[in-house]
């Protein structure tokens, strides 16, 4: 496809809202610095904070608190929150963050008093309801990914994988074999498996990839030795195509008494299809604003449940959720357990979506990984003739495109994700995986439907299309946002991070 399929689309010009100017801060809108917002009297005599405080922490001038009325500052947040893209305004397709739509009906179930109200410190006796939900979803997740149990506490992906490592790390502990010290990942990996490696104590060693994008086997096996403690997957990879020998990998793998990591960010292309447990990981993480649908980004809570094979059981944080006949309680009492990783059990709100989530499926949660990869074959068929794709191999629930051998020399990825932003459609994953330059990665998920895909593949061959005409114009992009190009250079090197009382 070299051309837009709607008349005009190549140069469409959408209308700058109402918003798009500067927009003040909320230090500018309030007038009075000093005087802040009205404090209610507390009845309680206030102690001197040089009493509570070394005197290094206290400031040497009151801070400044803008005093606003609630309607300025509510119309402030509001303009605001419009100049942010979201699923409720288009298409999100962020490829490996699997930002899909989140239902209205698992945000209701969130807020419902008994689970919104609940404090962590109410006796067990109180919280049977919520403690049922928190058995019967991790029966749940391990009956969708074949693990024997799971731990809720992990508050977002990375954190179940450090939760992960340091079970593996217990479990070759406790078998005497503490020079395990290494973990295999593939070039291809998301950047929080090293990451969290790193951070578990471990040394990371890169495996490579073939050209078709799955993990290159033969590599593997020599880097396989007596000091691998594990090797991190993600299946399908960050390129979107399914490991085919990934048997093979966990065989040699456990032969050489190593354990095999499953990074659950793209289970949305398995779930309900296939389990990690039945290809022979002994652990795994989920992603549940990815997978299962609870809210993603904007620095809320997340949750990252981490499960294991029996054989690591007795590592779990602690508390576990146990059942005695009717009653549900915590167990404090697992000696070999790595200990808490979380404050309390875990971010329940986001355990309430993810169970709703998953009961309204049911026995048809099968349909989220087809339509998954229906929605990213058909836009990969789409954008075939508009972009190279990374690799031959057929996606599964995500591809990788890349602007590098495009119709236009000098086009790069970069340029098409900016310009998307001015045509209401936000951009996919760029430059990422590492692996390949200019690269875009897209992931529709399955709750889009045809329409939003046909807009998106359509106006990226707009944009290509303009880009043949002027390249310097599409470099430029986006012109309809709040924000357009910036130095990002100089905003890496000089970032402004707080706002200065002018002088």
């Amino acid at each position: 496809m070299s051309e837009a399929t709607e008349p005009g689309m190549e140069m469409r010009q959408v209308p700058a809202p109402e918003w798009a100017g500067e927009e003040p801060l909320v230090f500018e809108l309030g007038g009075d610095l000093e005087r802040g917002p009205r404090e209610v009297e507390t009845g309680v005599a206030d102690r001197p904070l040089a009493e509570l405080l070394p005197g290094v922490a206290l400031r040497a001038s009151p801070a400044a608190v803008p005093a606003v009325p609630e309607p300025v500052l509510a119309r402030h947040l509001g303009r605001l929150a419009r100049r942010n893209h979201n699923l409720h305004q288009g298409i999100y397709p962020l490829g490996s963050c699997t930002m899909k739509y989140n239902p209205v009906v698992d945000e209701e179930l969130a807020r419902l008093p008994g689970f919104a109200d609940i404090h962590p410190y109410q006796d067990a006796g109180d919280v049977q309801g919520a403690l049922q939900l928190m058995w019967e979803l991790e029966r749940l997740l391990c009956e969708i990914t074949g693990m024997a149990r799971i731990s809720l506490q992990p508050a977002a992906g990375a954190h179940g994988e450090w939760t992960g490592l340091r079970m593996i790390q217990a479990y070759h502990a406790a078998h005497e074999d503490t020079h395990r010290t290494r973990v295999l990942i593939p070039d291809s990996a998301h950047g929080t498996n090293p990451a969290s490696a790193a951070l578990a104590g471990l040394e990371v060693v890169t495996i490579r990839s073939n050209a078709d994008g799955t993990v290159d086997v033969a590599d593997v096996a020599r880097h396989l030795d007596s000091s691998v403690a594990a090797i991190m997957m993600t299946n399908p990879n960050t390129l979107g195509v399914f490991e085919k020998d990934i048997l093979e990998i966990a065989r040699i793998a456990h032969e050489a008494g190593a354990l095999l990591y499953y990074d659950g960010a793209n289970l949305n292309a398995l779930v309900g299809l296939a389990r990690p447990g039945d290809m022979g990981f002994d652990v795994v993480h989920l992603n549940l604003h990815k997978t299962f649908s609870t809210p993603h980004g904007g620095g809320g809570p997340g949750s990252g449940p981490v499960g294991v094979a029996e054989a690591l059981a007795a590592f779990l944080p602690t508390p576990t959720v146990e059942r005695d006949g009717d009653r549900f309680l915590l167990d404090h009492d697992r000696p070999q357990s790595i200990g808490k990783v979380r404050s309390y059990y875990g971010n329940f709100g986001m355990l309430v979506r993810a169970y709703a989530y998953i009961r309204a499926y049911g026995s048809s949660i099968s349909a989220v990984a087809e339509n998954a990869v229906l929605n990213a074959r058909y836009l990969q068929s789409r954008l075939r003739g508009i972009f190279p794709m990374a690799v031959a191999s057929d996606s599964m629930h995500e591809f990788v495109a890349t602007t590098k051998g495009s119709r236009v020399v000098g086009l790069r990825a970069l340029d098409v994700a900016k310009r998307l932003l001015d045509y209401g459609v936000y951009a996919p994953t760029a430059y990422f995986p590492t692996t390949i330059p200019e690269a875009l990665m897209f992931e529709p998920t399955e709750t889009e439907s045809m329409r939003s895909l046909d807009l998106l593949a359509d106006v990226c061959a707009a944009i290509v299309a303009e880009a043949e005409r002027d390249l310097d114009h599409v470099r430029g992009a986006p012109y309809l946002t709040p924000v357009s190009r910036v130095d990002e250079v100089e905003a890496a090197r000089r970032p402004v991070l707080r706002w200065r009382r002018a002088e």
